[in-house]
């Protein structure tokens, strides 16, 4: 008994150093993501109880709304069965009510990170005008880096009670727009966010080129060319865009290689086109990596 209650001292006063040894924060790691804004959560101020009441029967009032427009529409049963080269299916109309309600806004200095501004606002032509500045400064913290962006982007779709959906667009090939920029090269963003937490930040990009100037142009991009990236980063193992997963639509702009300053997209309409000439079915090169790799 003597010799047990001797080890159990000789145990009790190791313990200290081994826990001093062991890690105890919180783990992060590269495939697996605690909550999917990556800890850029902004913090809100509480409603009260009144006012959650009357928005709550406000947002009941809408979803009823479009709850009735889904049964209308499963009853008509009057898809798009036959698409037409050339003509274009518009997605995207900045004349439509309310549209810029269904846009979001967000820029490096929303979490504290950079001087950055944008906003989107309809301008003299009845378009939607996505203008700003984009400032390369950024807080000296000792962890950010790189900063100057600006973005705007769909709120998620959805189908009434807050069910998310998905749009499908697997019978286009192309992407259509009409645009008027100021010369600065944007990036367009299709989300395509999955159900694991590995494909949150699933993003397919394509560069739009603007010409600058009062005339407007039309662009005419293949889904083909679009290219996937997670967090910012070009993943080694691509694939074509899938169509019927897409969640999000939106435009970037950065201050990369001192192209700080203003900045103005005007768009007047986004839309989808079935073009029968264009065969390809993805523009890059594939790569035969291990299946362990996911990207670099």
């Amino acid at each position: 008994m003597n010799s047990l209650l001797r080890q159990g001292l000789r145990l009790g006063s190791c313990l200290p150093a081994v826990q001093q040894q062991i890690h105890t924060t919180a783990v992060h790691r590269t495939f697996w993501e605690r909550e999917k804004k990556s800890g850029y959560k902004t913090k809100l101020p509480e409603p009260s109880k009144k006012q959650m009441i009357m928005d709550g029967l406000r947002d009941l009032k809408e979803e009823m709304k479009l709850w009735r427009q889904e049964v209308k529409e499963q009853f008509e049963s009057d898809p798009i069965l036959v698409f037409r080269p050339g003509e274009t299916d518009v997605v995207f109309d900045f004349k439509a009510p309310d549209v810029l309600d269904k846009w979001t806004v967000t820029t490096d200095a929303d979490h504290g990170e950079g001087k950055s501004t944008a906003a989107l606002e309809l301008s003299a032509a009845g378009a939607g005008l996505f203008h700003g500045e984009v400032n390369s400064d950024h807080t000296k913290d000792g962890i950010i880096k790189r900063t100057g962006y600006a973005n705007i982007r769909t709120k998620r779709v959805r189908k009434s009670f807050k069910r998310e959906s998905t749009y499908d667009w697997t019978q286009y090939n192309m992407l259509v727009m009409k645009v008027r920029g100021d010369g600065r090269s944007y990036l367009i963003n299709l989300h395509t966010e999955g159900y694991f937490d590995l494909m949150w930040n699933d993003i397919y990009h394509y560069v739009l080129y603007t010409r600058g100037g009062p005339h407007w142009q039309i662009a005419k991009i293949p889904f083909s060319k679009f290219f996937l990236s997670s967090k910012g980063r070009v993943q080694d193992r691509q694939g074509a865009v899938q169509l019927n997963r897409v969640t999000h639509f939106g435009f970037s702009v950065a201050a990369k290689k001192g192209m700080d300053g203003p900045f103005g997209l005007e768009i007047d309409y986004v839309g989808l086109q079935y073009d029968p000439s264009h065969r390809e079915e993805f523009a890059y090169e594939m790569y035969q990596t291990p299946k362990y790799i996911v990207a670099t």
